[in-house]
């Protein structure tokens, strides 16, 4: 890769990264945000001072030692009490201000991030366009959103303040050192040189040298970090798919699939960790031997100039002391490889979440209008995911005190059209006008768990709903035996059978009473007489209400409940279209 397109490529990813960064700083959360980091910089200012008094320490009290001189040494060691007291207090307060500085950044970009990913049905489409497509779609945003900003949020403070202290120190050590080192004197072709500040040159060379190879054996862990997070969040994905589907995956005794999925997801895992364990062994052999080597090497430098009367014990301390936090400081990227490579992957995972969030914020969507007093389209035209055509030019309408059964084929596009009724169908064109009082009864239902009131008022708070209103919408969807348990908290979408779910969705419809319906194989668990019953209850609601029932479904007994019907056929290849619409 050419030097340019580096350049341009770490010009991308500081913008990306600082686009991450900035927000939580510009909020609404700022003043705090800003102080809580300036203070934390104070801090870190202010333990760099306390090593620079505790290296001039090391000078005196070491002179102390070689000279005997008690009075000094009981003074320095006085004087180290109070000094090490203030480093500690300092240590202290700034890991406490570090770490509320992470929490209320992890709490604001999680809030901001969950409010994105839940708008327009962005976690719907990225689901859609995940499955439809292996490339440049987020896997896991859960995973994401819960485990990536954590690691995102503390590997920056940590780092950057990191980066801050390891320049600050140098700034503050390296005018010691030279200052201590002297020069160092040779000669080359019959002339004689001298380097002025040879310690600090020293330190620059060990340095330099130890970031240049630690970078190239070091450089696999970013990609290996990458995928290390995608293996686990995938390996727990499943088995809460395990856990989600328990009841479905033991009838059919699935249990030896499911375990050898686990095992095969695991095994990915324990395969790209092995490499990863790998790929940090090489780097822990060098910065191990890089970190011992650099204890003994300023006295190899410093020693000629010990031995020969130049300098004394205390300040051949000074100097190994200083050398030592030179050398600490240029060597930051040494030492926190193995963390900037798991932040990098982390930085990726973020920055890949966001643009998707972006792109669906920004993707173009069908027009739906909500109000006026009809269900109708103009124009529409649906798609499926891999770009595919299912139907176009579909102009309908519904009016109040219909009722309309779409029949057809499976795989026709009955539930998609029912979708972009609902506007949540992304693969879209045309426009769609619905009436602001409708409500949609999907096939399978969610709740949430919790109490069986809140499932049943779901998305709307428990609260608003009288008791009375609440154990009649049970009775009237044909669960008596559930009217008296609203304050039992379970797992309802599991606890419930698939027939129970349905009436269980139906009575969310009689409790808010919607004069128009929109209801996707809602019955296709019931039985015919409850099926019957359930919807003849529905007509007279939305009929009462002057609006109108749009129903999909198989079953000829459906046939009674609607005036119309609309049926889906098939069309040639070479027609565009893969199926027609036709208006009974």
């Amino acid at each position: 890769m050419k030097s340019r397109d580096k350049i341009a490529i770490l010009a991308v990813t500081t913008r990306r990264v600082w686009a991450l960064t900035t927000p939580f700083f510009s909020s609404e959360q700022k003043w705090k945000a800003r102080a809580l980091l300036a203070a934390i910089v104070m801090l870190n200012l202010a333990a760099v001072y306390m090593l620079v008094m505790i290296n001039d320490w090391n000078r005196l009290f070491y002179d102390a030692l070689e000279k005997r001189d008690q009075t000094v040494f009981w003074s320095q060691l006085l004087r180290f009490t109070w000094l090490a007291f203030a480093y500690i207090l300092i240590a202290v307060y700034k890991f406490y201000l570090t770490q509320l500085l992470e929490m209320r950044w992890r709490a604001w970009m999680t809030a901001h991030y969950l409010r994105r990913w839940l708008s327009h049905q962005a976690f719907y489409r990225i689901e859609l366009a995940r499955y439809a497509t292996s490339n440049g779609t987020p896997d896991n945003p859960d995973q994401r959103i819960q485990e990536d900003l954590n690691l995102f949020t503390g590997y920056s403070i940590s780092l950057s303040m990191g980066l801050l202290n390891a320049l600050v120190t140098l700034a503050s050590f390296v005018g010691i050192l030279w200052g201590l080192s002297g020069g160092f004197s040779f000669s080359l072709g019959g002339q004689a040189y001298e380097i002025a500040g040879f310690m600090v040159w020293a330190a620059v060379a060990y340095c330099v040298c130890g970031t240049i190879i630690t970078h190239y054996i070091g450089k696999p862990q970013i990609a290996l970090n990458f995928q290390q997070q995608r293996y686990e969040a995938d390996f727990r994905h499943h088995m809460v798919r395990v856990r989600e589907y328990s009841e479905a995956i033991a009838l059919d005794k699935g249990e030896p699939v499911e375990r050898a999925h686990l095992n095969q997801r695991f095994m990915s895992l324990l395969g790209n960790y092995l490499r990863l364990i790998k790929a940090q062994k090489n780097l822990i052999w060098f910065t191990n031997f890089f970190g011992q080597a650099a204890v003994v090497f300023p006295f190899i430098v410093a020693a000629p100039r010990f031995f020969a009367g130049a300098i004394q014990l205390g300040e051949l301390m000074q100097i190994a002391s200083a050398f030592s936090r030179v050398q600490d400081s240029l060597a930051w990227f040494v030492d926190n490889y193995s963390t900037l490579a798991a932040w990098r992957a982390t930085t990726d995972r973020l920055t890949s979440f966001e643009d998707n969030l972006r792109t669906q914020a920004q993707a173009e969507r069908p027009e739906v209008r909500a109000g006026g007093n009809e269900l109708s389209t103009h124009e529409l035209s649906l798609g499926l995911p891999d770009g595919s055509l299912l139907l176009s030019g579909l102009t309908l309408k519904v009016k109040p005190g219909d009722s309309v059964l779409v029949k057809g084929p499976s795989g026709s596009g009955k539930s998609t059209l029912f979708r972009a009724f609902a506007g949540i169908w992304p693969f879209a064109h045309g426009r769609v006008e619905i009436p602001a009082d409708t409500m949609c009864v999907p096939q399978n239902p969610y709740f949430p768990e919790g109490k069986l009131r809140d499932a049943l008022a779901y998305p709307e708070p428990a609260s608003r709903y009288s008791e009375e209103a609440l154990q009649q919408a049970l009775e009237y969807a044909l669960l008596p035996q559930l009217a008296q348990r609203l304050d039992d908290e379970d797992a309802w979408g599991q606890k419930l059978s698939g027939g129970e779910r349905q009436r269980l969705a139906l009575a969310r419809v009689f409790l808010k009473q919607p004069a128009w319906v929109l209801a996707d194989e809602a019955t296709s668990a019931l039985d015919t007489q409850a099926e019957n019953t359930l919807y003849q209850r529905m007509l007279e609601m939305v009929r009462a209400k002057g609006g109108a029932l749009l129903s999909i479904g198989h079953r000829p007994s459906l046939q009674a409940f609607h005036q119309t019907q609309w049926e889906l056929h098939k069309l040639p290849e070479q027609s565009g279209a893969a199926y027609r619409l036709q208006p009974g």
